[in-house]
């Protein structure tokens, strides 16, 4: 897509809430690919989730470790191309279906937030359709930087006149109409490969959305987003941050760090192979301590099962003393973070964990020490369908893609002239037709 060249990453066109559809979800993480496929019913009003217009139903589920990503960033495209397809086919073969464009995540690229102003003069004397496109367009161009990507233009508030604070500016007088946005954006180099390593499996990216603001969109009750709620993602390789109020995102933030450290940790100080050290964080890993850790006694393989090295044998006070610094650490960060955000300071808001890393036993008692905000952990909330394994709060950026082509319509979207997906030199496959008119 040409925007991409010049910095805003594939906007997707709002749904109509008459109409069914497909949608394709892929989450592409540091340790783990999901591709979900569902099928998006139009609803009628309802008491709960008031705020989505369509059900979603899943039909399809796959996912496989991930290969060639760190961080969230590609740095091996074959292996990142190769492990996209294996989810992706995964899926397909569940749903019966073949799908042509997906909803893509992004967790990577140092992701931050800014806030801009933007105004016109009234065409007439009523704000129209016509005066909300112009000045949201205003506040896109504005928010325009060099070597980053925009992944989220929302509006925050509207003015008509010096007046503030209007949500819904249509049919009011005036004469000078601004606007207040919100721009959420990212590295567009981690933006570019991702996109390339996806193009590369012959889909097109219909959308990409920052991974936080789709777990939101998954696990918020209306009432948290509506009172300014934050939801923190942890993954294997990044901490994301988004901070929800009046029920849109007005904040995003992330750093590189996440569950994939703490393993790192537990290997070396117990001397134990990387994939040994991620089994005994997820059986025996806590942050809390107990009265009998100092008893209860777990089986460490040796490193190199060549040698005749004796199992050895740690407390479960040792694994405490090893993984709760490194998530203290990652906890700390996450509470400066929401320190620095003009619109998370209010500590009555909620904290809301997702991610794998989010399941670690006693992490939400921990972070609601450390943060002094009250704290649970977060689980897709009216996902149908879904296997077992997807209900967790894992899969809440997943799950959250399908539920974002119903918010589509909160955001500034100009129409697409082409369907062409770009990586900044033209996309995968013009350059290959290019290549081979030149060549032949």
């Amino acid at each position: 897509m040409n925007g991409l060249g010049h910095g805003v990453t594939p906007k997707m066109k709002p749904i109509s809430p008459r109409r069914s559809v497909v949608v394709a979800a892929l989450d592409v993480g540091s340790s783990k690919i999901v591709c979900l496929i569902a099928r998006l019913r139009p609803h009628g009003p309802q008491q709960v989730l008031t705020r989505r217009s369509h059900s979603v139903e899943v039909i399809g589920f796959g996912h496989t470790l991930a290969r060639g990503t760190k961080a969230g960033t590609v740095v091996n495209l074959m292996q990142a191309e190769d492990a996209i397809r294996r989810a992706v086919d995964a899926a397909e073969r569940m749903a019966s279906v073949e799908i042509e464009s997906v909803v893509l995540s992004i967790s990577s690229g140092r992701p931050a937030s800014e806030l801009f102003a933007a105004e016109v003069k009234i065409l007439g004397s009523v704000v129209s359709e016509n005066d909300i496109a112009r000045v949201l367009a205003a506040g896109s161009r504005h928010s325009l930087r060099d070597g980053r990507a925009i992944l989220h233009s929302l509006p925050v508030g509207y003015s008509i006149d010096g007046v503030n604070g209007i949500r819904d500016p249509r049919g009011m007088l005036g004469t000078r109409f601004g606007v207040d946005m919100h721009v959420a954006s990212t590295d567009i180099a981690a933006v570019r490969n991702l996109m390339l390593a996806v193009e590369r499996c012959h889909l097109d990216v219909e959308a990409m959305a920052a991974a936080p603001y789709v777990a939101g969109l998954a696990v918020l009750a209306d009432d948290e987003a509506d009172l300014g709620s934050a939801v923190v993602d942890l993954g294997a390789g990044t901490t994301t941050i988004a901070a929800f109020q009046a029920g849109r995102l007005v904040h995003v933030d992330g750093f590189a760090l996440g569950g994939h450290h703490v393993t790192m940790d537990l290997a070396r100080g117990l001397n134990a192979a990387v994939a040994d050290a991620e089994r005994i964080k997820t059986l025996y890993g806590t942050v809390l301590s107990g009265g009998s850790d100092e008893r209860d006694m777990i089986t460490v393989p040796p490193l190199n099962e060549h040698e005749r090295e004796q199992a050895q044998f740690v407390s479960r006070a040792t694994l405490v003393s090893i993984i709760r610094p490194r998530v203290e650490e990652i906890l700390e960060m996450v509470r400066d973070r929401l320190a620095a955000c003009p619109f998370a300071t209010d500590r009555r808001g909620h904290v809301v964990l997702t991610g794998g890393a989010s399941q670690l036993n006693g992490l939400p008692e921990l972070a609601a020490r450390i943060i002094g905000r009250p704290v649970r952990l977060g689980r897709p909330l009216g996902i149908a369908g879904a296997p077992e394994a997807a209900k967790s709060s894992a899969f809440a950026v997943a799950a959250g893609l399908l539920v974002y082509p119903q918010a589509a319509h909160l955001e500034h979207f100009e129409a697409r002239r082409k369907r062409q997906l770009m990586t900044g030199t033209g996309g995968y496959f013009a350059r290959v037709g290019r290549w081979l008119r030149e060549s032949f």
